[in-house]
């Protein structure tokens, strides 16, 4: 399956430090948590990071906080994003990072330890099954998705979106594309769609993750 994305460039503003939100078809806006995006660390950063023993893929990996504190710690890491910016600021780093999507050819699949999906990046094309179901492509025999989600009785949704930017006065409209949220409560039956399960869910402070390995 492919999915087509181009949405590399409508969260610049965020990856620059820019106070920014995704406003919904409805009108309703949701406030981006660009400062976390940008710091070195934060709460819940540490469980994630513990968790990835091995070579790690960053799926949306941003400006690179990951995939720079696992090279710290002597874990081989790859940050992908299809923002040039998010690459060029993991490289600044010191991170090694590629420009692609996620569902286009990536080196060493079939091999990587972990596959991580922090900051929401399970809504990335806004069907998690389907990138799922592409993480366990990429990830080699043993492997395992660590994933941060939203806070349990959040469920799933989809939802057309577009970036907005509380910075710029007049800017021009952003396009509308698909993203989706996925709460605690719902993630095991999305793994069981993509023929995988869940070995455990956590929360820290106000972020929730899981861990998840092929049935």
């Amino acid at each position: 399956m492919t999915i087509s994305l181009n949405i590399g460039n409508e969260f610049d503003t965020g990856l620059l430090g820019r106070r920014c939100s995704l406003e919904l078809a409805n009108g309703k806006l949701v406030e981006l948590p660009v400062d976390r995006w940008t710091e070195d660390s934060c709460d819940g950063d540490e469980l994630l990071l513990a968790a990835c023993q091995g070579p790690t893929l960053d799926i949306g990996c941003g400006p690179g906080r990951l995939a720079a504190a696992l090279g710290e710690r002597g874990v081989a890491s790859l940050g992908v994003d299809s923002s040039r910016t998010a690459v060029d600021l993991t490289r600044r780093r010191g991170a090694v990072a590629l420009h692609r999507n996620v569902f286009d050819r990536l080196p060493g699949e079939g091999r990587w330890r972990h596959v991580l999906l922090a900051d929401g990046n399970i809504g990335i094309g806004g069907d998690p099954v389907a990138l799922l179901r592409r993480i366990t492509e990429l990830l080699g025999a043993g492997g395992s998705a660590v994933v941060e989600l939203d806070p349990p009785g959040s469920g799933l949704r989809h939802e057309r979106v577009r970036l907005l930017s509380h910075d710029v006065e007049e800017q021009p409209e952003g396009s509308w594309f698909t993203w989706a949220w996925v709460g605690v409560d719902a993630i095991a039956d999305l793994a069981a769609q993509a023929a995988m399960c869940v070995e455990w869910t956590a929360g820290r402070g106000h972020r929730w993750f899981a861990e998840l390995r092929r049935s």
